[in-house]
C-alpha cells in the first residue's frame, strides 16, 4: 500500500473519529443553522455547503436530515441550488475515496465476479447509474462506494449523479421548505395543503419513478430488439 493511500485512509479515519468523538452531529439541526443564518446568511450557506459535502463524502448519516433542514432555512430555490451541488460533490468524493482505496484490491480478488458488472457499466454505465439515482431503493452512499469499484469515469459519475438526484432532491427540499413555514406544532399548523402535498410527493415519488423507469427499459429493450432484427 503506497503512502498516498495510507494518508488518505488516515484522513478519512480521523475525520470520522472527530465527527463522533466531538458529537458534531448535534450541530446538524435546524435551530443551529437558523440562528447562524439570521446573523450571517452567506456564511451560513458556506458552512452548510461544506458540512453537507463532508457528510456525504465520508458516508456519514444525516444527509436526508440536512436536506430537510436546508429547505426549511433557505427556502426551495436557494436550498435546491446549495444541496444539489453539495450532495453531488460529496457523492463524487465518496466515489473517489472508494476508487483509490478499494478498487485495485477488490478487482484483483473478485475480478471474475465483477466481470459482468464491469462490462455492463462500460456499455451502459450512465443509464444504469441514472436509474439507481432515480430509484432510492439502495442507499445513495452504497451506490457511491460501489460505483467507485467499476470502470465508470469520474466525470460521468458526477454529471449523471447531478441530474439523476435532482428530482429526489427537489421533493425533499420542498418538504423541508414547507416544514420551515410551520409556525406552531399543532394539527392545524402541520396539516397545511402545501405540507400535505409534500408528504404525498415523498410517498409517491419512488413508486412513480419505478413505473416510469420500467416503461423506459421496455422501450429500450424493444428498440434494441428491433435494431438486432434489422441487422439480421
Amino acid at each position: 500500500m503506497n503512502k498516498k493511500r495510507v494518508g488518505l485512509i488516515a484522513i478519512v479515519v480521523v475525520a470520522i473519529a472527530l465527527f463522533y468523538g466531538f458529537d458534531l452531529q448535534q450541530y446538524l439541526s435546524r435551530d443551529f443553522f437558523l440562528q447562524l443564518y439570521q446573523d450571517n446568511p452567506l456564511l451560513t450557506m458556506g458552512i452548510f455547503f461544506l458540512t453537507y459535502v463532508a457528510v456525504t463524502g465520508l458516508s456519514l448519516p444525516g444527509a436526508v436530515l440536512m436536506t430537510l433542514i436546508g429547505g426549511a432555512i433557505f427556502g426551495f430555490w436557494v436550498g435546491l441550488l446549495v444541496i444539489s451541488f453539495a450532495s453531488t460533490i460529496g457523492a463524487t468524493l465518496a466515489f473517489l475515496f472508494s476508487r483509490v482505496l478499494l478498487q485495485e484490491s477488490v478487482q484483483k480478488k473478485f475480478g471474475g465476479y465483477l466481470k459482468t458488472v464491469n462490462e455492463g457499466v462500460e456499455k451502459d454505465g450512465a443509464f444504469y447509474l441514472f436509474t439507481l439515482r432515480l430509484i432510492p431503493a439502495i442507499p445513495f452512499f452504497i451506490i457511491n462506494l460501489v460505483m467507485g469499484l467499476t470502470p465508470i469515469r469520474a466525470w460521468t459519475f458526477y454529471w449523471v449523479s447531478q441530474v439523476g438526484m435532482l428530482a429526489g432532491t427537489m421533493v425533499y427540499v420542498n418538504a423541508g421548505a414547507q416544514l420551515g413555514q410551520v409556525k406552531e406544532l399543532s394539527v392545524s399548523g402541520i396539516l397545511t395543503p402545501g405540507l400535505i402535498a409534500s408528504f404525498v410527493l415523498l410517498a409517491a415519488f419512488p413508486w412513480v419513478v419505478r413505473k416510469v423507469m420500467a416503461r423506459v427499459k421496455e422501450r429500450r429493450a424493444h428498440k434494441g430488439g428491433s435494431q438486432t432484427a434489422s441487422h439480421e
